[in-house]
């Protein structure tokens, strides 16, 4: 009797301390968000306000325009007040499920505007211990504002479910283009490395380490654009302190302490008896990788060493896996790719008697460099001392993204043919029962 009341208080604690940190979080997040108001509806006066001082606008017009804005900086604030619920949205097909909730496509009532849902049951969260990961992930979208990361406009919750009202891009993901074209080219590979640079680079700034880069979250727009997404393992980075993690965040798999040594560490292995030819690595990659993004585990293929480790790491560990992607786009397969995920890990961990470039397809110096340099030891590793590093290698602004003083998209010609690259992937999706498609303009196409 004893033991179980025991537990029972346990439980009870564990979810008042939950309780506590969510209310503290809403707290803090109201204040945080009113004061930004305020400060924004004063700039926007200061701004209007110092245009008219400089124009020749009768004084008498001047004072209708400032109430015309206080007018409609009011119904702004009324607007605001609206509680959002999921009665204002039509739901639509399922394109995704996790181990959580779902990702539906829905279309605002009022709008008409079509966006990615993602429906999160509270309780399993709660269970599983994974509502600072939603939190971590909520208040990213809402704090960084880049053309290179999925948009959040609306979160709220009722007594079963959270809700994430998030941009939808109809292009899918860099995981399924990949499962289509086994590999791509040199300069498509570059485009989209260069784009995920930029997507990284501006959770850093902000303070955030990814930690879950992979191609299962690098998502597509209409215009073949890359921006990234999922943002649940995204860690808030201390300035003074590089901790590690605890075990259990690093890793899932329940196996992995068993095969640790005694000093924390994965001793590598012989593994000439489950060595594959790189057509068969391909094959079996291409076989097993849906299977891998969908299981509760997934798949270890684009850790860092030092993160498996559990070392103190810092925003480097998001650089390593982009070169793991890069090497995967070029390959067909990730670097350290193996049967088990056990055996993966032990790959990273000795990466240096692991990092191998197949004989066919041939890869340049430069690419087979640029790789080299992103999956190596953090003290060597480019990204350690600071984006720029990488800028240099894969960046160019005219070709590559958009120009900064316009956050226009430049309509290149490789641009173009990512489009066709996407389209091609077939990666579109149904909406009341009819084919939903991309309507692009045939002439800005090439065709």
């Amino acid at each position: 009797m004893e033991e179980g009341s025991g537990e029972e208080e346990v439980l009870g604690s564990s979810l008042t301390m939950e309780k506590v940190a969510a209310a503290k979080q809403f707290i803090e997040n109201h204040y945080r968000t009113q004061m930004k108001t305020i400060q924004e509806r004063k700039e926007r006066r200061w701004v209007l306000e110092r245009r008219l001082a400089s124009s020749d606008v009768p004084k008498e017009e001047q004072i209708n325009l400032i109430k015309d804005l206080e007018r409609k900086e009011t119904e702004f604030m009324r607007l605001k007040r609206h509680k959002i619920c999921v009665n204002d949205f039509e739901l639509l097909t399922i394109i995704g499920r996790g181990a959580f909730g779902e990702v539906r496509l829905c279309r605002e009532k009022k709008s008409g505007n079509i966006y990615a849902m993602k429906k999160l049951k509270k309780s399993e969260m709660l269970i599983r211990g994974q509502v600072e990961h939603v939190r971590a992930e909520r208040n990213l979208l809402a704090e960084v504002a880049s053309h290179c990361i999925v948009k959040l406009y609306y979160s709220f919750q009722d007594a079963e479910y959270l809700y994430l009202i998030m941009e939808y891009l109809p292009g899918g993901d860099m995981m399924t283009l990949l499962m289509r074209e086994d590999t791509l080219s040199e300069s498509v590979a570059k485009f989209y490395i260069a784009q995920s640079v930029l997507a990284i680079e501006s959770i850093h700034k902000h303070n955030y380490i990814h930690r879950d880069i992979k191609p299962d979250n690098l998502l597509l727009d209409k215009n073949g654009h890359m921006k990234l997404s999922d943002f649940g393992l995204c860690k808030p980075l201390d300035c003074r302190t590089l901790s590690a993690l605890k075990e259990d965040e690093v890793m899932d798999d329940e196996n992995s302490r068993e095969s640790m040594d005694i000093d924390g560490g994965f001793p590598d292995a012989d593994n000439r008896s489950s060595w594959k030819s790189p057509r068969e690595q391909l094959q079996h990659w291409q076989m097993n990788r849906r299977k891998l993004a969908f299981s509760t585990v997934g798949t270890p293929d684009y850790i860092a060493p030092e993160v498996l480790l559990k070392k103190g790491y810092g925003m480097e560990c998001d650089w390593w896996s982009l070169g793991a992607i890069m090497y995967e786009m070029l390959v067909g397969y990730p670097p350290f790719y193996s049967d088990d995920p056990m055996t993966t890990c032990r790959k990273i961990v000795h990466w240096k008697n692991h990092l191998k470039f197949p004989e066919d397809p041939k890869l340049t110096a430069e690419a087979k460099d640029l790789i080299y340099r992103l999956l190596c030891d953090v003290e060597h590793r480019l990204g350690t001392g600071g984006v720029g590093q990488i800028k240099v290698r894969v960046l160019d602004l005219r070709e590559i993204y958009l120009f900064p003083s316009t956050g226009c998209y430049y309509q290149c010609s490789l641009q173009l043919f990512c489009i066709r690259l996407i389209l091609g992937s077939r990666m579109l999706y149904g909406i009341n029962s009819m084919r939903w498609r991309l309507h692009l303009n045939q002439k800005s196409l090439g065709s």
